[in-house]
């Protein structure tokens, strides 16, 4: 690590203490961009990267709500507007009790690069609260999303931030954040994305972000003369961003032999195919949270309880449940099974410390900001079907997907090349999606 780049990780550690998760993103994305900074002193020169480095907004607000008892109870709401020279803010909204300012800020410092990525004019956001969906009522949930957008409208508008689902948020809390919303403006507007299909959604937005990691992943395999096609692959998660990434690799000719959750890991030799499939939609849609129940139901799936699938002996792994759910000792496990390509599903999926292992050990990584494009590249699809007043079919949308995927690992693979580190997409995607947004600073000015 150079000196500029110490420099600049410890204001942003003084400025945002506590702040682990944000903290540790930008010292990944810090590192990668050494050699951009020492060929393009403009940026530092100019305040861009200082700029870059601090939000434009960070907005915290209390979210009172009464549950099905009359019992009142006070959640935190946040939103963070973090760059906006590509176009509106644009991130999601995340629903669940480890939501606070620090995880806030890395999602929303990450959607940055992960926007400029998709080649569409998006800029990066993200919000959410320390609110738990699970185990409330309709009810409870549509009377929670009714206060949240009260004070949440005040700041959103289809041309200045754009907040769509992530975790804990899917259909059902986007249509009553939209309702509530229109009834507090009288206007309809692209204002949210992730709507239903025939009130403003999009065509395939369901299985955007599960089929875009696969395509990035097969362009990944590919570049390395290989493909998915008869590759095992080990899933974690099982909602509905695992869900996509189970349904494209089965349509690739892989099969995917896991999937988990915080209970522990499902090991199913025969692939997570046909009704095993939306058995996983029924999982996610109890509300328990539990994968278990699969092994019960299907003969042959094996449930290791409090375990990761990591210790599997697969040929691609794609982690989609959360942040950080390999460590080191996971990929020591994964290299000593002869792993030899990583895809990230999940945002930042990897502790810094794993990660320089398996890359150390050979190990070929597509990152998170690239992979996982694919949901807010259908999501800024989704706002141009707003714009126009008209719909796409899922084949058109599908196809303007897979050509964005593609695009995506082009320029990350062209990054890495162009700055002496090929095959390191990491840092590619971190210097392709970085370049865009600092040309467009520069040619904003001091703002």
């Amino acid at each position: 690590m150079t000196d500029l780049t110490k420099q600049y990780l410890e204001t942003v550690k003084k400025r945002n203490p506590g702040e682990a998760e944000f903290h540790q993103c930008v010292e990944e994305i810090l590192v990668s961009l050494e050699p951009v900074l020492a060929k393009y002193p403009e940026y530092v020169e100019t305040g861009v990267m200082d700029r870059l480095l601090e939000p434009d907004r960070q907005i915290m607000f209390r979210v009172p709500w009464v549950d099905d008892a009359g019992k009142q109870h006070v959640n935190r709401g946040f939103r963070v507007q973090f760059n906006d020279a590509l176009g509106p803010y644009k991130g999601g909204l995340r629903f669940h009790p480890s939501v606070y300012i620090g995880i806030v800020k890395f999602l929303g410092f990450e959607q940055i690069f992960k926007n400029s990525l998709t080649t569409l004019p998006i800029g990066g956001g993200k919000g959410g609260s320390d609110f738990d969906p699970r185990g409330k009522s309709d009810n409870e949930i549509m009377r929670f999303c009714q206060s949240f957008m009260t004070e949440l409208y005040k700041y959103i508008d289809a041309d200045t931030d754009v907040p769509a689902g992530d975790m804990g948020v899917g259909g059902r809390e986007i249509g009553y954040l939209f309702g509530q919303y229109k009834r507090l403006t009288g206007k309809w507007e692209g204002v949210l994305t992730g709507k239903g299909v025939g009130w403003g959604g999009s065509l395939a937005r369901t299985e955007a972000t599960g089929f875009g990691i696969v395509y990035f992943c097969e362009n990944m395999l590919k570049a390395n003369g290989t493909s998915l096609k008869g590759k095992t692959v080990a899933v974690s998660g099982f909602g509905n961003v695992s869900w996509g990434t189970v349904i494209k690799c089965n349509d690739l000719g892989a099969k995917v032999v896991t999937i988990s959750g915080p209970d522990g890991y499902i090991y199913d030799e025969a692939g997570v195919t046909g009704e095993k499939v939306d058995y996983m939609l029924e999982l996610r849609a109890s509300g328990n949270d539990v994968v278990a129940p699969y092994a019960d139901k299907f003969a042959g799936a094996k449930f290791f309880k409090g375990e990761k699938p990591w210790g599997t002996k697969v040929d691609v792994v794609i982690p989609c449940a959360t942040q950080n759910e390999i460590q080191l000792d996971d990929a020591k496990k994964i290299v000593a099974n002869g792993v030899k390509f990583v895809n990230e599903g999940a945002n930042m999926p990897t502790t810094l410390e794993a990660m320089k292992y398996m890359l150390d050990n050979g190990v070929i990584m597509g990152p998170s900001k690239a992979a996982n494009a694919g949901g807010v590249a259908v999501s800024a699809l989704e706002m141009s079907q707003n714009s126009m007043r008209l719909e796409w079919s899922f084949e058109e949308v599908d196809a303007k997907l897979e050509g964005i995927m593609k695009s995506i690992f082009d320029a990350c693979d062209s990054a890495s090349k162009e700055f002496g580190m090929p095959g390191n997409y990491i840092a590619g995607a971190n210097i392709a999606g970085f370049l865009k947004v600092a040309k467009a600073m520069l040619a904003q000015g001091a703002v």
